[in-house]
This record gives structure tokens, C-alpha cells and sequence, in this order.
């Protein structure tokens, strides 16, 4: 018997190998594609030599939430010009439903829905079909277990019956246990897996994401398993570019981690790539390089006296930190990534200067995630199927995610670090967000709110690893949304065209605020939207809720699309940049994008220039004391160490400026639907890295004590103890590492990083306007007082023309000390018109105020005098005098939680908040090397405009440290810190 089912998954992939399945299935959360970028992605993959494309969007509502619905006349032309556009390039247009949610696969009713909705679809031309069957509730409804031995028996009995109906179309089948870590108990003895492979007729091909939902490497060893399970091999469903379960990350690095020797083991591969249509070029190009090779060009050469003669490597940068030998030259049948990498931009480059128009608001495809949660590294839940209450998936078999020499204690803290947020014991209950169709219009994908979102979010707690491991009940319950899908009620049509569902969706918006925690908005990719702890479909739950959802991530408030198409020309006016520099200038080169492909590489690996900033960053921030012995010792020679970090130094600016260099080419290219894709992760990324480098300016001053490494040394950080070994060890899947690039570089920052500091929101239109932060020069006193001038009423100018003698006298209160006694504590922002903020700070406001009584006030009480002062004079003005003359303790206060003591201002025109953001980032990193770990603001009790912008940048009021008449606030504590 054994031997008969060697011989017939030995025959089965005989027959497969002549005919490789390889493209796309566009299968993520959050926006879809529209019509015409999936027009335009079936001419590249022809040009590519790709064949297959699957049409299955989470959130397009007709595909899952209303699986059962008919298209109407429009979307059905839509979806007929899709699959007649896709024939036109010979593509295989493959349409999948998700119908796994609510089915009862025993009801003649619903098969026939099913049948019916397919039927439709193949009278639009289509020959290729799927059903997913990913991310539900793995337990059967009473009817259900009256008639089927199991859920792999309904589900295959579903899968045949359609087969069979539609003619033995080429079929495709995504499994409820689609990955390794995912398989009950394990995949060779899965009962789901063996009865897929010994019951689904064996011409309809299974779908297998590999080792994990989001895999590293795919062996040929995991490959076999799977096959020798489902007697057959499988067509991989690759999120290795997948993005929607993180709004800071997007992959640009080439298809890795598959060696082409899996190719023969394979029915196919099809990347589900990144939400952003225009961010796929490099994924897509590179899998097609892949699918034509057969020699690995990542082992070792000598092994192949074939090929070796003709490989020359070259390091892919000149001082070697990438660590990687790249081949300079390959031959045509062998495959290595950086040569791939390097091939698809080449390519991608032209794309930047086709002139095609985007307009509104930018606005994030992914679904707006929920607040991340702290969820333990071991063991594993944080998994889909894992988080149900009534599945024990990943948490009973991810046993081997220990990296060695890593504890349990270090993977738990790693793993809160990157959650930073607060957890609270509560339930949260979300509106669900509005559906969407990309299939009524070519350009745009549209959103109806009047179509109730069937697919409510239901709260449940789970516990989270005991604080301590020898107290089990000190565990934390925190809350995850969960999907619940509400059924329709039984005496209504279910398929009519008529129905009120299959109306036509005519509100178009440019942007649509998707529930941060709708259970249409998962935090993993591909179907990974977990299902309820009671069946979906017996269950009605209410659609409404009243509560508030806080959001972690401020990227984007919304989750649709971006208007594609024809605009006016005063539109087109909206979104030029705000620079006359010449456009010849600014064009973008391959360099730029090969910086850019670094900066965002893949889930378990960061480019080499990435890398570089990592590695340069840390080795400055370690070795600043050289700077300290250097300003002591100012007659000595250049000592050679000293020479070395600031050499250092200012190859990190060299990088930072690169960086610039790419944000602003990318701001003046033609493409403006590329540019809404990319713009705001190269705005975050490029924000981070001239805040690094703004902290390495003010360190190169030495204005700070020989004892500052032991403040600003990171606990939690890219080189902590077993943080990269484990992020790159692809052993935990990477949402578990949220923010890539952005987030390491952020955590090197001596800074709390849990505070809304680093909440950042990029501006809805592309600028190329660049700000800079950098420490203050005593010739910047004009202009920082100009700035405090005119904000210095309700944070605009004050109108009123005063004399010469007391034109500086709100800056000489407000700034002016700060200024004189403590420059190494003050920093400026500016940008190309020059100085347009600032902010200054005291180590210790006792001192501080102190050395302004000797030092500042009876300068100011002779500059100003009392008995001079005109009473016709603005009451500030008045009061600015009185301040001099009668400066009181009462005035002040002294903390030893929050020491030191700041002011910031910056203009009405720097529109961008996270500037501010920033430049007070840079000043407490500063304080934070001198050794203070809390700052204070304060400001009169009426000063509503200075609350409010302290309030925007993370301060909450400070009740227990109150003054007479004044206001203190503070940065908001949180649970944690990285630091």
C-alpha cells in the first residue's frame, strides 16, 4: 500500500513539474488593488513570464463578508474586464471565495450558494477557481457534526461537490491548517492534513504558506513533508512580502530564502505581496527571475566546478557591512538576491517618471491595527488560530523558538518592548468598519457605510505568561478583537440580485476610516482574521458600539484608497511640492533606490546600508567619552580615536544626507500613485535617522559627563543580547518585531519610547520640505528670539509695534536664560528660510534658577527698568517687567521626579507635528546623557494655547507638583521604558 502512494505523489509530480504555476494572489487585509492596477500588473507579469493570478481581497465585502451575494450588472463588467484583460496577456485568472467563515457545510442551501456565486463567475469568462478556507473557527456546527466525520470531511466534501459542478476547472484549496505551526499536532500526523490528502480529488492543488504563516526559508526537507502528507506538492502561498500587519513596514528586498532547487518539488509559488500596488515591482520581478533559475547562486560556488569559473564577487558595499558576497556576474540559470535586487531596479527606475496622478489625503492600505499588544515571545500565541479560545494551535507546538543562549525572561521583554503600549484589563468593543468594492470603478476603490460590515469584532481576554513563572495566577489578561460574523436572518434572500446587498455602492469617498480594531483590520497577513469562540454563523450579535478605540499607530486614519485618475488643474496644483529647486536635480537614480530597498528589505532582515545606520549610530553613541577627554584636553594633538569618531561622525551624516537626498528625488518624481505608496515610510524613516543625527551633533560638543553611557545604554535594543539573533532567526513570525528599521534605529535613542512622542502622523500631502535639528550656536540668539517673538501670543505674533528697548523682552523672560546659561542644552530647527524653532532646557530648575538670580535677573532688572515702564504698555509687556523685579521662589518648584525644566516654540507655519515631536526627543536624549530622567514644563493656568501644544507631544498635567497660578506638565509616564 505504501508503495502505491509513493508511486502516485511520484506520477502526480511527474505531471506537474511541465506546468509551474507562478504570480500573484493579491490576498491581503485592507484596501484592495483597483481595476487598473491589476490591469497593469498582468502586463508585467506577461513581460515577466509569470501565468497565474488570484483574485482573492479580504476586505473586497463580495469575496468574504458577502460571500454569498451576486455581483450586480456593474461589477460584473468590472470583473469581466479584469478577467478578459488578464486572458489578453495569457494570465490565468484565478477567482477564490472565502465563504469558511459562516458556511454550514451540510445545508443543500448554502452548496447551492455557493455553486451559484462560481457559476456567475465562470459565465464572465473565468476557468480557474479557489476556495479559502483559512482563519476560522475549526469546530463544526451541531448540524454539521450530524452529517461529517470531521471538518476536514466537511470541507473536502464542500471542494469536491464544486469541483465536480464546475467541470473540473483548474482548482485551487487553501486549507484551515496552511502552515507547519499551524498543523494539529504536527503536519505529518495532522488528521485535518491526511484527510485533505487522501479524500480532495487529486487534481485540485492544495495551498501551504510553509514552516510559518510568514516563512523565512523553505527547505526542500519542509517541502517533502507537506507533500508526502497531501499527495501532492503544494503551491506556496508566499507572504514573504506580505505588509498588512504593520503600518510601518513595507518589503522592498528581492524574493529570498528559496533555494530553486524547491522549483521541480512544487506545483507553484504565489507571492502575496505588499498592500501597495506600487511598492510589488522588486517582489514580483525577483520571484519571476527565481522561477527561471535552477542553480542557487548563495552556496558555496567551489562545490560546483561548473559555474565557478564564471562567478566574480564583489562586497555589496565598499567597507563590507552587508556581510554578504554578491556574484558581479551570474550565469543565466543561476539565482542569487542581490543580483535579483539589483536587476529589478534597473527596471523599476523608468516607473518613477511615468506621469500618473494621485490626489486626497494619503492614506494607509492596511488595516489600522489595533494598540500592539505585549504578547510573549514563548510560548508562541501570537498566532491567529492560537488567540481563539477554543483552539490550542501554536501554543502547544511552538516549543523551539528559544534562540540558544537566549532566555525565556530576555524573549518576554524583548517581545513587550516592541508592543509599547500599556496593557489594561478592560474590553474594548469597536465599530466595524464600512465595506469596500474595488470593483465598480477602474481608478478607485470604493466604500459604501450604508452596508452593514457583517463582520463585528468581539473582545476576549487572553492570559498573557505569569509575571512570575512560579505564580501561575500572576498572569495579565489582556484583550484581543476578535471576528464575529453576523448571518443573515433566515427568512431573508440570501443570492437575489435584487437584494438590498446587490445594490449598487455609489458613495465614493477619498478616504474611509476603517475601525482601528475591526476584525476586518487583523495584525497578521493573509486570512489571518481569527474567528469567534462560537460558530459565526449561529450567532447574531449587535453592530453598534459606543465605547472609544485608542489606536497605537497614528500613521494613517484611514484604510482606503487614494483617488487615482484624471485631475483638475487646481488639484494638481495641491500636490506640488513646496520647493522651486529645478526637477533636473532632484531625479531619482538607482543609488536612491538601492537605499531605499535597504531601508525597507524584509521581514527577517535588514538591508546592508540599514545596517550601516544601525552599527554607525551605536558605535558613536558607545564611544562618545573620547569626545569628553578631547574638549578637556584642546591643546593635545588630534588623538588617533578621537580622529576616528568624528571621521565616524560624519559618515553618519553622509548617510543621513543620502537618505534626504532620496526623500526629496522621490518627492519630485512623475509618478504620483507610486509616490502616495512609498511617501510616508520614507518621510517616517528619514525623520528617525535626522534625529540620530541630530543627537550625534550635540554629542561631538562633549557637553556631557564621562558617566553618560550608563544613562543612554539601550537595555532593549538591536544589539542587546539575543535581539537580532532571534529577529533574523525567522523563529517567531515578525509581527512580533513591530516598526522594522524605523523601530530599531527609534530604540537607540536614550529616550522613553513608549510616550506619544514617537506617535507620529505624515502629512496626507507629499512635501519635500526637510527640517533639520541640530544643537544651538550662539549665533542663532537673533533668530530663535524672532521665533519666540512671534509666537509668544496664543502661539502667534504679537501685533502690537514695540519700542527699541523693549523689543526682546518676552524672549529675555521666556527663552533668554535658557539661551545664556545653558546653550549646551539648547537646540534649533530649521529649514531652508532658516530658524523656525526651538527648544532649551535646565538639568536641574533648582540650580537653574539659582544662577538666574545671580546671573540673568539683575542684568534684566538694569535693561528694563521698573520706574521706566510706560503704563499705556501691554499688560504682558507690564508683567514681563514685574517678572524681573520680583522674582520669587513661588515661581518655581523643584522635582525629584521630573528635575529639569524645558521651554519649545516653533512657528505657525511648521505644520508638521512631528517636528516637534522630534526636536524634544533630541533635547531629552540630551538630558538623558546628563543623567535626568524627568522634565517639566509650566505656564500660567490661562495659557490654553501652551497647554494644548505640550499636550499634543505626549505631556499630561503634573497634579502633585503644583504651582501658585501656573500649570506644571510632564511627559506621560508608561509602564516600561526602552532604556
Amino acid at each position: 500500500m505504501a508503495e502505491a502512494v509513493d508511486q502516485s505523489v511520484s506520477d502526480n509530480l511527474k505531471t506537474k513539474n511541465g506546468n509551474f504555476i507562478c504570480g500573484v494572489v493579491e490576498g491581503f487585509y485592507g484596501r484592495p488593488w483597483t481595476t487598473e492596477q491589476r490591469k497593469d500588473l498582468f502586463q508585467k507579469m506577461k513581460k515577466w513570464g509569470m501565468d497565474s493570478y488570484v483574485y482573492a481581497p479580504k476586505d473586497d465585502y463580495k469575496h468574504r463578508a458577502y460571500w454569498r451575494e451576486l455581483y450586480t450588472v456593474e461589477e460584473a463588467e468590472h470583473l469581466t474586464g479584469l478577467i478578459t484583460a488578464a486572458r489578453d496577456q495569457n494570465i490565468s485568472f484565478c477567482y477564490a471565495l472565502s465563504p469558511g467563515l459562516d458556511i454550514t457545510y451540510s445545508s443543500a442551501k448554502e452548496v447551492t450558494a455557493l455553486k451559484r456565486k462560481l457559476e456567475q463567475v465562470s459565465q464572465f469568462g473565468c476557468t480557474a477557481f479557489a476556495l479559502l478556507f483559512d482563519d476560522i473557527e475549526p469546530e463544526m456546527s451541531e448540524a454539521d457534526k450530524e452529517i461529517f466525520q470531521s471538518f476536514a470531511h466537511a470541507q473536502v466534501s464542500v471542494t469536491n461537490e464544486i469541483f465536480q459542478h464546475l467541470g473540473q476547472p483548474r482548482f485551487l484549496l487553501c486549507p484551515t491548517q496552511y502552515c507547519s505551526t499551524r498543523a494539529m499536532p504536527n503536519v505529518t500526523n495532522s488528521e485535518y492534513l491526511n484527510t485533505l490528502g487522501s479524500k480532495l480529488a487529486q487534481e485540485i492543488d492544495i495551498m501551504w504558506t510553509g514552516p510559518k504563516v510568514i516563512s523565512r526559508q523553505l527547505s526542500v526537507d519542509c517541502i517533502q513533508e507537506i507533500t508526502d502528507v497531501l499527495k501532492r506538492p503544494p503551491v506556496i502561498w508566499d507572504n514573504l512580502h506580505a505588509n498588512d500587519y504593520d503600518q510601518k513596514r513595507v518589503f522592498l528586498g528581492p524574493y529570498s530564502g528559496r533555494s530553486p532547487d524547491l522549483i521541480p518539488k512544487l506545483r507553484g509559488v504565489l507571492t502575496n505581496p505588499n498592500c501597495e500596488y506600487g511598492a510589488n515591482f522588486v517582489a514580483i520581478h525577483t520571484l519571476a527571475q527565481w522561477s527561471r533559475c535552477n542553480v542557487d547562486g548563495k552556496r558555496d560556488l567551489s562545490l560546483n566546478d561548473t559555474v565557478s569559473a564564471d562567478i566574480k564577487l564583489e562586497t555589496e558595499t565598499e567597507d563590507g557591512l552587508s556581510g554578504e558576497d554578491v556574484p558581479k556576474t551570474l550565469s543565466p540559470n543561476m539565482y542569487h538576491p542581490r543580483q535579483a535586487l539589483r536587476n529589478a531596479i534597473n527596471e523599476w527606475l523608468p516607473e518613477f517618471s511615468k506621469h500618473k496622478t494621485a490626489w486626497g489625503p494619503i492614506a494607509k492600505p492596511q488595516p489600522a491595527v489595533a494598540a500592539a499588544i505585549p504578547v510573549p515571545i514563548i510560548p508562541s500565541i501570537n498566532t491567529c488560530m492560537s488567540i481563539t479560545t477554543t483552539t490550542t494551535s501554536c501554543s502547544t507546538t511552538a516549543t523551539s523558538a528559544t534562540h540558544t543562549g537566549v532566555s525565556t525572561n530576555q524573549l518576554q521583554a524583548l517581545a513587550e518592548v516592541c508592543s509599547t503600549v500599556t496593557v489594561n484589563e478592560v474590553f474594548v468593543s469597536p465599530v466595524p468598519g464600512p465595506v469596500m468594492n474595488s470593483l465598480i470603478s477602474e481608478t478607485k476603490v470604493v466604500c459604501n457605510e450604508s452596508i452593514p460590515n457583517p463582520i463585528t469584532p468581539v473582545p476576549i481576554p487572553i492570559p498573557v505568561i505569569p509575571a512570575d513563572p512560579n505564580d501561575p495566577t500572576s498572569s495579565k489578561a489582556i484583550t484581543i478583537l476578535n471576528g464575529h460574523h453576523i448571518k443573515k436572518k433566515a427568512d431573508k434572500p440570501e443570492c437575489k440580485t435584487d437584494s438590498p446587498m446587490n445594490t449598487e455602492l455609489n458613495h465614493t469617498v477619498p478616504s474611509v476610516d476603517l475601525s482601528p480594531l475591526s476584525s476586518m483590520s487583523p495584525t497578521e497577513p493573509m486570512d489571518c482574521n481569527s474567528t469567534p469562540n462560537v460558530s459565526p454563523a449561529h450567532a447574531v450579535k449587535s453592530l453598534s458600539s459606543n465605547e472609544d478605540v485608542a489606536m497605537s499607530e497614528n500613521t494613517s486614519t484611514s484604510s482606503t484608497s487614494m483617488q487615482v485618475e484624471t485631475v483638475t488643474e487646481d488639484q494638481h496644483a495641491s500636490m506640488t511640492v513646496e520647493s522651486d529647486t529645478n526637477k533636473a536635480d532632484n531625479q531619482l537614480t538607482h543609488e536612491d533606490l538601492a537605499l531605499l530597498c535597504d531601508l525597507f528589505y524584509l521581514p527577517f532582515e535588514h538591508g546592508g546600508q540599514g545596517l550601516q545606520l544601525l552599527q554607525e549610530f551605536n558605535w558613536l553613541k558607545s564611544n562618545a567619552h573620547v569626545v569628553i577627554a578631547s574638549n578637556n584636553a584642546k591643546e593635545d594633538p588630534v588623538k588617533p580615536e578621537v580622529q576616528e569618531w568624528f571621521d565616524r561622525a560624519s559618515k553618519m551624516n553622509e548617510m543621513y544626507q543620502a537618505v534626504n537626498r532620496l526623500f526629496q528625488h522621490l518627492a519630485f518624481c512623475n509618478n504620483r500613485e507610486l509616490l502616495y505608496d512609498l511617501y510616508s515610510y520614507v518621510w517616517d524613516i528619514r525623520g528617525i535617522v535626522s534625529l540620530l543625527n541630530s543627537y550625534i551633533k550635540w554629542l561631538a560638543g562633549g557637553q556631557f559627563p564621562s558617566t553618560m553611557p550608563s544613562f543612554t545604554q539601550g537595555t532593549y535594543t538591536w544589539f542587546s543580547k539575543g535581539w537580532k539573533e532571534t529577529f533574523m532567526s525567522g523563529e517567531q513570525e515578525p509581527w512580533v518585531f513591530r516598526g522594522g528599521l524605523t523601530a530599531d534605529l527609534q530604540r537607540l535613542i536614550p529616550v522613553d519610547s513608549g510616550n506619544d512622542l514617537f506617535i507620529y502622523k505624515a502629512p496626507d500631502i507629499p512635501t519635500s520640505r526637510v527640517y533639520t535639528i541640530r544643537p544651538y550656536l550662539s549665533s542663532d540668539e537673533q533668530q530663535v528670539y524672532t521665533v519666540c517673538h512671534r509666537t509668544c501670543r496664543d502661539g502667534m505674533e504679537d501685533v502690537l509695534p514695540l519700542p527699541d528697548n523693549l523689543k526682546h523682552i518676552v524672549a529675555d523672560r521666556l527663552v533668554g536664560a535658557y539661551l545664556t546659561l545653558h546653550p549646551e542644552l539648547s537646540m534649533v530647527v530649521e529649514d531652508e528660510t532658516g530658524i523656525v524653532g526651538y527648544a532649551c532646557a535646565a538639568l536641574d530648575s533648582k540650580k537653574f534658577r539659582l544662577k538666574q538670580e545671580i546671573a540673568w535677573i539683575p542684568e534684566m532688572c538694569l535693561k528694563y527698568p521698573q520706574h521706566d515702564t510706560n503704563t499705556d504698555l501691554a499688560k504682558h509687556i507690564q508683567e514681563c517687567v514685574t517678572y524681573f523685579h520680583n522674582y520669587k521662589e513661588d515661581d518655581h518648584f523643584s522635582s525629584v521626579q521630573h528635575p529639569s525644566v524645558m521651554c519649545c516654540s516653533l512657528l505657525a507655519s511648521v505644520l508638521d507635528q512631528s517636528v516637534s515631536k522630534r526636536l524634544v526627543t533630541c533635547l531629552l536624549a540630551a538630558l538623558r546623557a546628563n543623567g535626568s530622567f524627568g522634565v517639566h514644563v509650566y505656564m500660567q493656568n490661562n495659557d490654553t494655547n501652551t497647554r494644548a501644544f505640550y499636550g499634543k507631544l505626549g505631556f499630561v498635567e503634573n497634579t502633585q507638583d503644583t504651582l501658585k497660578d501656573k500649570t506644571v506638565m510632564s511627559p506621560a509616564q508608561t509602564n516600561f521604558t526602552m532604556t
